[in-house]
């Protein structure tokens, strides 16, 4: 049988996410482009972009999702340690392109990364808009060696990739990005894909149309974003 996939243009709206294949799971559409207004569209709609250097511009909504509700949060011990020893000083948002070039580089047992540099430029510009932020580990030596960064829409986080070059540094970031978002009033974490790693803090797997109506309900209401201002240092005390 012959699937034919949803091709955008640069003017087409996302199909819906029910429409996704069941395999490869997820794959929604292709084409279209990495402007600011499309990616905000598409994460408001529980859509992101992941395709390989090479590859056309493709659209994922897998069914299931990977997600932390943010009750369910497991700080691990040896994460507790880490934190009581206050080596590291936390920031958000003021190095975004490294975080991401560092993420970009990280090594992958898969055939390289998604974050192209089409990607990088695309959400360096959909940081620049309020849309992406980091959230950055520096060392004794003030030197970035751990973080994250993702899209954060009213009191959502929608997850894209973390990198360390210090052991635990990824998880410290994680850590602060779920205190920040639980003082906040925020309930979940969009991680896209269930992983090993992202099980040891409490991730979960639930049902796309499950997930699309958390979605839809938080952004429904968000009165403003949660992503202007960060004191991370009281959010790192272990709970």
């Amino acid at each position: 049988m012959t699937i034919q996939l949803y091709r955008l243009t640069d003017n087409d709206q996302f199909p819906h996410p029910d429409l996704a294949l069941d395999e490869p799971n997820g794959l929604l559409a292709y084409g279209g482009d990495l402007s600011v207004e499309r990616l905000v569209t598409a994460y408001e709609n529980g859509i992101f972009p992941w395709f390989s250097e090479g590859e056309p511009l493709l659209w994922w909504s897998p069914n299931p999702r990977g997600v932390l509700l943010l009750d369910d949060y497991h700080c691990t011990r040896s994460l507790a340690k880490l934190i009581r020893q206050d080596k590291y000083q936390i920031r958000f948002n003021t190095q975004f392109e490294q975080v991401i070039r560092r993420c970009a580089n990280v090594k992958r047992s898969d055939k390289g990364t998604w974050i192209t540099e089409d990607m990088i430029l695309a959400y360096i510009s959909l940081h620049r808009a309020g849309f992406a932020h980091s959230v950055e580990i520096f060392n004794s030596d003030d030197v970035l060696v751990g973080g994250l960064y993702g899209v954060g829409l009213g009191k959502v986080f929608c997850g894209e990739s973390m990198f360390h070059t210090e052991a635990n540094t990824s998880k410290l970031a994680f850590h602060a990005l779920v205190r920040h978002m639980q003082k906040n009033g925020s309930r979940f974490i969009d991680c896209q894909m269930q992983t090993p790693h992202l099980a040891t803090f409490g991730t979960g797997e639930i049902a796309r149309k499950e997930f699309l109506l958390l979605l839809d309900h938080e952004l429904t209401r968000s009165t403003g974003s949660i992503w202007r201002e960060f004191d991370p240092y009281p959010l790192l005390s272990d709970k």
